[in-house]
């Protein structure tokens, strides 16, 4: 029986069944595991099974609309948002369940541990392209999320705090992965830019090319990070300039 608030754990996940049982069983300490399959074609509902029966399918054309759906369906006071590539420690677990005891409605920053592969990567991370900390905790009805094709925004009430225990996040398996990841991310984008009626110029873009490299690569330290760290700060720079060409030049 559980004593205080309940805690939901919610997983939307597309085609994942390589990583979902790895994800699923870290979650077994919330009171209830939500999982959204959102047009799933592979195993992903059969290892879902395993963990919960609480499973939503659907076809869904924005990612802010499926995890509304998600969130919606959970019944937990707390709602924590968790990715198939995201692994929660028992630890985190812990302390959620003692922050949110007497916690005021709102949400809490829960800090990641970004890994290229096995590589854990602390520094650089930002400007649309991975972060270090995101609110993944939320009281029911204290988050939405927003109709945009890429990076939905927010819609988030109550007080912010933050925990301490990070969740080990598996961005990319390598570099080929982050190129594919940048492929999506400015398609998602340009369509975002044509839809707004603005997609910008190409001067401003340029400039904002710099000033991302350098906010990741000197301002948040990736330089800390070698190799890896100029990789992130280049696609970082490369990611408005890439929407912006795709926005301007192709059609959806």
């Amino acid at each position: 029986m559980t004593i205080g608030p309940r805690l939901s754990a919610l997983v939307v996940a597309h085609n994942e069944e390589a990583q979902l049982a790895a994800c699923l069983e870290r979650l077994g300490a919330a009171d209830e595991i939500v999982v959204v399959l959102d047009k799933c074609t592979d195993g992903s509902k059969e290892i879902a099974l395993r963990f919960t029966d609480r499973i939503l399918e659907g076809d869904w054309a924005l990612e802010g609309a499926r995890r509304n759906v998600g969130l919606d369906a959970c019944t937990g006071d707390w709602i924590l948002e968790v990715d198939a590539d995201e692994r929660v420690p028992a630890a985190l677990i812990e302390e959620i369940r003692s922050a949110i005891v007497n916690a005021e409605p709102g949400y809490f920053l829960v800090p990641f541990d970004n890994y290229v592969g096995n590589h854990l990567v602390r520094h650089g991370w930002g400007a649309s392209w991975g972060v270090s900390a995101a609110p993944r905790l939320s009281a029911r009805g204290a988050k939405r999320w927003g109709d945009q094709c890429i990076h939905p925004r927010l819609q988030l009430t109550g007080p912010k705090r933050w925990l301490k225990t990070p969740i080990d996040h598996f961005v990319d398996a390598s570099i080929s992965d982050m190129i594919q990841r940048l492929d999506r991310y400015t398609t998602a984008r340009a369509q975002d830019l044509r839809d707004s009626g603005d997609i910008g110029s190409f001067v401003n873009n340029l400039r904002r090319m710099v000033s991302r490299f350098v906010k990741c690569y000197i301002g948040r330290k990736g330089y800390h990070e070698g190799y890896y760290g100029f990789l992130i700060a280049l696609f970082a720079a490369l990611y408005p300039m890439l929407s912006y060409l795709k926005a301007r030049l192709e059609r959806e």
